[in-house]
């Protein structure tokens, strides 16, 4: 995401690899579960096989999601990057954003890891989620400290 002048970037980061575990688990139980049939249906060979490429595939699928999933706030702007060959983009003014509210489940917080829910106004797409971030709390103090420099700014703009 390219800066506006004078704007700042407050915060910019990925899912925790934390966050992304759960996956990892499915992946795994699922490439377990295969192996399983598959020695009993056919060899050890094409059940260890099958394990070691379903959780290859799993492993490399989490690391893409997760390294190719940015979250920015800056001091004007709250925005949401995926995508690796085709890319979708959300966006919002800061000034729309209304309410922030995290959640953590227990094993959210047993992981470390929470989910950051940005409701916005005016538009249709209401709501944003930085989802699996490691530190939830740290969001919430940037999304504050962006919100009070955009104000100081308007004010000194005279707006």
């Amino acid at each position: 995401m390219e800066l506006h002048p004078g704007e700042e970037a407050v915060f910019k980061g990925h899912p925790s690899w934390r966050g992304v575990l759960a996956f990892y688990v499915k992946g795994t139980l699922g490439a377990l579960a295969i192996a399983v049939i598959l020695y009993f249906v056919d060899s050890t060979t094409t059940a260890v096989l099958a394990f070691l490429v379903i959780f290859g595939i799993t492993v490399l699928v989490g690391f893409v999601m997760r390294m190719f999933t940015v979250y920015t706030i800056t001091t004007e702007r709250l925005s949401i990057r995926t995508g690796i060959l085709s890319k979708h983009v959300q966006q919002a003014s800061i000034d729309r954003v209304q309410n922030v509210n995290t959640s953590q489940g227990p094993i959210d917080r047993i992981l470390q890891v929470g989910k950051v829910d940005f409701d916005t106004a005016g538009t249709d797409d209401s709501s944003f989620t930085f989802d699996g971030v490691a530190d939830p709390d740290e969001i919430v103090a940037a999304i504050d400290h962006a919100k009070r420099e955009h104000a100081r700014d308007l004010r000194e703009q005279g707006l």
